[in-house]
């Protein structure tokens, strides 16, 4: 079955609006995994607008399921944050500086030898790398050539043509990425704006699907339903 990673800014987000320490961002991440999820994910920016540097380090002493962290390797800040903390799992992301959100996956082609190295560096620290493409052959061939272990499918496209009802043609071409990732040994991951209505029919088609990392869906969804309600929910749109 696809593993669930729940993706915890949001919290941090609320957290920081206030100042202190409510809603208890660790706390969260606790529950979180004793509600079942298999993981949770931070993605940490320099301006720490929700996650922030030190929360890294605290989720590190209490994740006991599998830690993600997502981020941009382009900053130095980061990598260091990465391997000081060794995650099972760190997701490169190609955000620019004060970027609102991810909305675009690696170019592996022109960025290919750059994260051939960086990847490199990673790797040596016993880290999984995935890294964020878009549902493009191409792209998923040069990926497999980075050294990266697996990918993560960036899925914004998928969702807003699930939403207007085209969810038969907007599958097609994360399919096929899928298709190629299986047959080059790379494993597959997926992230960014999946939710209650559409992530089933994306896990059923998907072939090789490992892992789904989601937050903000998720945890708007847990204001009207409850957050180990909507955990149990999301945990039940990945079961075949």
């Amino acid at each position: 079955m696809t593993k669930l990673s729940v993706n915890i800014n949001k919290i941090a987000t609320l957290r920081n609006s206030r100042g202190g320490n409510n809603p208890d961002l660790i706390k969260t991440a606790i529950d979180i995994q004793n509600f079942g999820a298999e993981g949770i994910t931070v993605h940490p920016r320099p301006d720490e607008r929700h996650i922030r540097y030190e929360d890294v380090f605290e989720l590190k002493k209490i994740i006991t399921t599998e830690f993600n962290i997502e981020g941009n390797c382009r900053e130095d800040k980061f990598v260091h944050l990465v391997l000081e903390n060794k995650p099972e799992q760190v997701t490169l992301v190609p955000d620019d500086l004060g970027q609102l959100t991810s909305d675009h996956g690696w170019d592996t082609i022109k960025y290919q030898d750059y994260l051939i190295e960086m990847i490199d560096v990673f790797k040596k620290a016993d880290i999984r790398v995935s890294i964020f493409v878009d549902p493009v052959v191409e792209m998923v061939e040069a990926a497999k050539k980075t050294g990266t272990d697996r990918i993560e499918l960036y899925t914004e496209s998928y969702a807003r043509e699930f939403q207007k009802g085209n969810r038969e043609e907007a599958i097609v071409p994360y399919i096929e990425a899928a298709k190629k990732a299986v047959e080059l040994g790379l494993g597959i991951n997926a992230g960014h704006d999946l939710d209650l209505h559409n992530l089933k029919y994306f896990a059923q088609n998907i072939p090789g699907l490992l892992e789904v990392s989601i937050g903000h869906a998720l945890i708007c969804d847990a204001l009207y339903l409850g957050l180990e309600n909507t955990v149990q929910l999301y945990k039940r749109q990945l079961m075949n």
